[in-house]
């Protein structure tokens, strides 16, 4: 049995798929938190200034963009 015979190329082909859409997503809603945000300067404050507290506030927001991006594409 060999590896081609266990991995089908639609489901490799849709996962990269869903992977593409999903990062894509995932860029569009940052850089849009990014502009709603226009008082803050997240990669001043996070790399300059080191603020943990929007880093911590950030990591909050990534993981909640990704949850939703992932259940809207899971279904």
């Amino acid at each position: 049995m060999g590896i081609m015979e266990l991995i089908e190329m639609k489901y490799v082909v849709g996962s990269l798929l869903y992977t593409l859409i999903g990062l894509l997503i995932f860029i569009i809603s940052f850089v849009l938190f990014d502009v709603l945000t226009p008082k803050v300067s997240i990669w001043k404050e996070l790399v300059e200034k080191q603020n943990v507290a929007l880093g911590i506030f950030m990591c909050g927001v990534v993981i909640g963009i990704a949850l939703i991006i992932s259940s809207a594409i899971h279904g």
